[in-house]
């Protein structure tokens, strides 16, 4: 069967790949139907992503349909459509033991350390696919983006009557901004993309969005929309470690920082003025857990969640190859990709 393989940075290749065999114990066999470009895909593209390795077939993102099960398996039958938690953790690890399978410390997250879903088939641990009989492929191809965004506001807990600064508005951005929304804070959004916070008012319906000119204005802005006390949460998801560096200027006294983009360099920031007098926690978010996966699907479903503003660009598999370049440049206005198989 056909795969899209990355050989190397930006440099993208349709190879054969075999079949794989019948589903073993605790395995399910999937037919993908759509997969989601996500900037990991885009980093490992361009060779920015560190976790990256070459050769590699991408595709984390994923919408599929359960083909075949091993008997041993109850929980899905075939025919079901399903989104894929990609983090393929080792179960036995100190981490994994106490829950936090998101980090286990033999991760192998699809498309990333380990093979993806641009491939017509391919098994899975049944654990791993997420079960929906009302959304469709391309929804389900969209709860992992959404997932990510769930657990780092989990991890900084909003409350009610807090301030949330999310800066960053890419996908990961946006899909924090939703649980932050549903958390009852009030949000507040950073880019120095005015098309993006254009979007963010339109689709996402949040008002107070700040525009990054790096020139003083935007501290500013903040301190005005919060009556000045700064935001209670911050959730960085620029991957710039200039803006992580500088994320700690937003946070008000005994506030939190989430870190959810991945940066390659160092991050600094003064200690005594800033994190110290103010005594701010700073939190690092990676990956999703289980029940974010479960609560998301139940949230679409519910109608809670819109994901239709969401895919702004399409391509089928055998386009993929000539269109992803142009998936990598702001003026094209990709919010999210998505590629028919």
């Amino acid at each position: 069967m056909k795969a899209i393989q990355l050989e190397k940075p930006h440099s993208f290749r349709m190879i054969d790949v075999a079949e794989p065999p019948a589903p073993g114990p605790d395995e399910a066999l999937v037919r993908v139907h759509r997969v989601g470009i996500c900037g990991t895909d885009i980093g490992g593209f361009l060779g920015k992503m560190p976790y990256f390795s070459y050769p590699r077939i991408p595709g984390h993102e994923l919408g599929v349909e359960v083909v075949a099960v091993c008997e041993e398996v109850r929980n899905l039958r075939p025919g079901q459509r399903c989104s894929v938690e990609p983090y393929l953790n080792c179960q036995s690890c100190y981490s994994c033991r106490r829950g936090h399978t998101n980090c286990c410390e033999s991760n192998q997250t699809l498309g990333v350390h380990c093979d993806g879903g641009l491939r017509a088939h391919f098994l899975l641990p049944a654990r791993k696919l997420h079960p929906s009989g009302k959304l469709s492929f391309e929804q389900l191809a969209l709860v992992e983006t959404l997932a990510i965004g769930c657990h780092a506001v989990n991890r900084a807990q909003p409350q009610p009557n807090e301030n949330v600064l999310v800066i960053g508005a890419g996908p990961i951005g946006l899909s924090a901004i939703e649980f932050s929304r549903l958390s009852g804070a009030k949000t507040m959004v950073m880019d120095m993309i005015e098309s993006r916070l254009d979007f963010v008012r339109r689709h996402l319906h949040i008002p107070d969005t700040i525009l990054t000119r790096n020139d003083g204005d935007e501290l500013k802005r903040l301190t005005e929309l919060t009556h000045g006390y700064l935001a209670d949460v911050v959730i960085d998801a620029t991957g710039s470690n200039r803006s992580m560096g500088h994320a700690l200027d937003y946070c008000a006294f005994a506030g939190r920082l989430v870190y959810v983009g991945i940066t390659q360099q160092e991050i600094s920031f003064p200690h005594a003025p800033v994190m110290h007098r103010r005594e701010l926690t700073v939190l690092a978010s990676r990956n999703a857990l289980p029940g974010d996966f479960t609560r998301i699907i139940k949230l679409i479903e519910d109608g809670q969640l819109d994901t239709r503003p969401w895919i702004s660009h399409h391509a089928d598999f055998d386009e993929m190859i000539k269109t992803f370049p142009d998936w990598t440049k702001l003026e094209t206005g990709v919010i999210k990709a998505m590629v028919k198989m």
